[in-house]
């Protein structure tokens, strides 16, 4: 069996001090493997999101360990977090996060623009590649203001697998958008997740949108309390 691409070891992460600290997340444990669809379901203040940013290495825990592909984040400088990230996942967030004055095309192309390593024909190419992957390439000059919900969504998840990374994080990306358009970015995802191979890691309160993972890991007051 595959090494688990994700190792969640002992982690607690509590907010404030003293008195007045409130623990997110309680001796979590788990681990995920390659190419798994897993999705960790809870209802709102479980300390769902809190877990996918933990793992992505958004947050640090207040104790314990996360590995991303080997690579243990919680012990990566600030510094060099950002260079780990882009190698090691992309992140869909709830609200699509895309720059309103840059176009599809642009909003992806962003993500590649620090790169040193990388000709702008190559960049321009992986950009268009991803956006032909989630039916956006019609698209990919319009701004976000004159794309719908779901067309924002679609970029955003192309963004998100520019750089090729093992791991998609996903928190709520169908909570801004309607059922039908949720079920339809859902479908993209999976598709991902099968064509690629790729590790994704999906939070949401929906027990209907969960199906679409392989496995579910179900959330309390800050610790897991079921996985299958």
């Amino acid at each position: 069996m595959a090494n688990p691409i994700i190792q969640v070891q002992e982690v607690n992460k509590e907010y404030g001090r003293g008195k007045k600290t409130v623990a997110a997340l309680k001796d979590v444990d788990i681990e995920i493997f390659p190419g798994e669809f897993v999705s960790v379901l809870g209802p709102s203040g479980c300390g769902k999101s809190t877990l996918l940013h933990v793992m992505a290495g958004l947050e640090q825990p207040t104790s314990g360990r996360v590995l991303l592909d080997g690579v243990d984040v919680t012990l990566i400088s600030e510094r060099d977090l950002p260079k780990v990230r882009a190698q090691k996942i992309g992140f869909v967030f709830q609200s699509f996060l895309l720059i309103e004055d840059l176009t599809a095309f642009e909003n992806i192309e962003a993500v590649l623009w620090p790169s040193d390593e990388l000709k702008k024909d190559k960049q321009q190419a992986m950009a268009l590649e991803v956006l032909r992957e989630v039916d956006m390439l019609e698209r990919k000059d319009h701004f976000p203001r004159q794309l719908s919900g779901g067309e924002q969504q679609r970029v955003a998840i192309a963004r998100a697998l520019v750089n090729s990374p093992p791991i998609l994080f996903c928190d709520e990306p169908t909570g801004n958008l309607d059922s039908k358009t949720g079920d339809t970015i859902m479908k993209v995802i999976k598709r991902i997740n099968k064509e690629r191979n790729m590790t994704v890691v999906l939070v949401t309160h929906n027990e209907e949108l969960a199906k679409y993972a392989k496995r579910t890991l179900r959330m309390r007051d800050g610790r897991i309390t079921s996985d299958r």
